[in-house]
């Protein structure tokens, strides 16, 4: 079974030194464990006052640098396996804007079926991705997972079983991983303090390079 976990970083249209849209995915060998793990770590390593917080993200307050690297660190111990996508926001796709709105949902289905896509070909006779609740401008919970399933069976094994889940964040430490390591990418793309050594941690558990999209 493959149990994929993405979340995503940074705007659709550029904003300040905002100039990259990543969605960033990883696989680990027991879900359970890279979990509870890092649970474990936010509650102990990280400062008193935001021990008790739901969820701590890569871009919060109260992190200083070297806090931020051992955390990297720590996550590339659980063996974690990256696969992400991006686009640089100058070249967005026109297709994705109708009479001057973005159609943010399909775009964002689009990319992470993108992603998905990287995991094939595959033996795995099921697939579970879990995704990070967000809001899908033009695009319905149901339609989501429609489209993504249907990606999915055609790249998979006949009988292959999937199953798609959008979780807030607050509740998955898993996703909360895939933010830290979107984070991270996104750091390094757009040319930000601790971008390099956020990559060069990261880039032995990244595989293959990452895929531009839009180019």
């Amino acid at each position: 079974m493959a149990t994929i976990f993405i979340d995503e970083s940074g705007p659709f249209v550029e904003r300040g030194n905002e100039r990259y849209f990543i969605i960033a995915s990883f696989t680990v060998d027991d879900p359970k464990k890279s979990a509870k793990r890092f649970k474990a770590w936010c509650r102990t390593k990280f400062p008193k006052k935001m021990r008790a917080l739901a969820e701590i993200k890569y871009s919060g307050n109260g992190i200083d640098r070297a806090l931020r690297l051992r955390t990297l660190r720590f996550i590339c111990s659980l063996e974690v396996r990256i696969q992400f996508v991006y686009f640089k926001c100058e070249n967005f796709p026109t297709k994705y804007m109708r009479k001057s709105i973005i159609q943010g949902g399909l775009l964002y289905t689009h990319m992470v079926g993108k992603v998905i896509e990287q995991y094939f070909p595959s033996t795995d006779k099921e697939f579970f991705v879990i995704c990070d609740q967000r809001r899908l401008k033009g695009v319905t919970d149901v339609e989501f997972k429609e489209m993504l399933r249907t990606k999915i069976y055609k790249d998979a094994l006949r009988g292959t079983k999937v199953r798609i889940d959008r979780v807030d964040s607050a509740v998955d430490r898993n996703i909360q991983i895939a933010d830290w390591i979107a984070g991270a990418i996104a750091a390094y793309l757009n040319e930000k303090p601790l971008g390099q050594e956020c990559m060069d941690i990261l880039k032995e558990n990244i595989v293959g390079t990452g895929i531009e999209l839009f180019v």
